[in-house]
């Protein structure tokens, strides 16, 4: 009797083990490399409500803003988390103390956390204060603005950032410039230099007045820098062209209110499954539509939406030869066992609720009149 009662004592200690190493909810922390060699701490803080996982990541050394996933599943010791800047999967070790893993976004980087007790856990700051805005009312130029040629040889823009105060634009050209500023697609642009795509520049400049700018506010800006340092005069037309319109699915918008404060949005790409993701931050329908017209489509989008707000959301693709201005994104290395992923216009309507029709309609057209390169610095 007393060897059966030791038994039962070895087999609920051993079962109680096997539990306490499949229960994830907690906080976990690590420190994640990033490409730029600077490490980041981060924070995963996992719980259970209504018997559903949920899941809130901060990283510490970057403000502290909690971002909520928007899935959350354990099994088989393995948790994968995808938030809206990227994926976090792992797998659990079995004294339930530690997760080996890796962030997802972009290429994948290790990030292991390790369960924090209270005498080790970090302190995750405040959220930010939303940032100070610019005066609604206020018309800035650029107070400092430089413009240099670009001669990587890639063949569209690689990025347009406004990070606090400052404003960059990599590789644009012409066209690009003017695409930005006066929110219109390149095939709205007529008339330009036989150098529009070929030359590009990068620019980096300051707003004249305090505050963050607005969207209409920075395309201001860019018009102004258009006809001082290029000296670009023109007039509006209109032609019947080919257009996207985007309206809502027939099963509704699968959109989310944002999680993030500050008025201007924010888009990324990044491998995905059998495709590549395109990440929406803090975005209005009008945001969306005009980074579509710019930088992916080979047509004006027209946004009968009729959505307000802002909103953050992702979808997974595969990119055809007539988007991103013939060069899409290069596509991760597949498998036997990779599914592709549906083409823009099925994963867009399935997985954000948004549907692209292509149709004619009269549009407005920029006709050039002159243009220069631009005056040096």
């Amino acid at each position: 009797m007393k060897k059966m009662i030791l038994w039962i004592i070895a087999f609920l200690t051993l079962s109680g083990s096997a539990l306490f190493a499949q229960d994830i909810t907690g906080a976990w922390q690590g420190t994640l490399t990033p490409p730029n060699g600077k490490d980041l701490r981060i924070v995963m803080t996992i719980s259970k409500d209504d018997g559903k996982l949920k899941a809130v990541m901060n990283s510490i050394d970057q403000g502290g803003q909690p971002f909520k996933a928007s899935s959350v599943t354990f099994a088989d010791s393995t948790l994968k988390v995808e938030l809206i800047i990227g994926n976090y999967e792992g797998k659990l070790s079995p004294d339930g103390k530690s997760i080996a893993g890796s962030w997802i976004q972009g290429s994948p980087r290790p990030l292991n956390l390790v369960r924090a007790t209270k005498e080790t856990a970090w302190e995750i700051p405040a959220p930010p204060a939303p940032p100070k805005l610019m005066a609604a009312d206020a018309d800035p130029a650029f107070d400092v603005a430089t413009i240099k040629p670009n001669n990587s040889g890639s063949p569209s823009m690689q990025g347009l950032f406004v990070r606090g105060r400052n404003f960059t634009i990599r590789n644009g050209s012409l066209g690009d410039l003017i695409a930005f500023a006066y929110n219109v697609q390149m095939k709205q642009i007529i008339g330009g230099p036989d150098w529009a795509e070929k030359d590009r520049y990068d620019i980096d400049g300051v707003p004249d007045q305090e505050g963050v700018p607005n969207d209409k506010q920075l395309r201001s800006m860019m018009r102004k820098l258009l006809a001082d340092r290029f000296k670009l005069t023109f007039h509006h037309d209109k032609r019947e062209l080919s257009a996207f319109v985007l309206t809502v699915g027939k099963d509704g918008q699968k959109l989310t209110p944002t999680q993030l404060n500050g008025p201007l949005p924010g888009f990324g790409m990044r491998p995905g499954s059998g495709g590549v993701t395109m990440n929406v931050i803090n975005s209005t329908m009008e945001d969306f539509t005009s980074f579509m017209q710019m930088l992916v489509l080979d047509r004006p989008v027209v946004d009968q939406t009729a959505i307000t707000g802002r909103y953050d959301f992702k979808f997974t693709f595969t990119p055809d030869d007539s988007q991103f201005n013939g060069h899409p994104p290069k596509l991760p290395p597949q498998t036997d066992a990779t599914e592709t992923a549906p083409d823009l216009f099925q994963a867009l309507q399935a997985q954000a609720g948004l549907k692209l029709e292509a149709k004619k309609t009269p549009v407005d057209v920029i006709v050039i009149d002159k243009v220069e390169k631009p005056s040096a610095n």
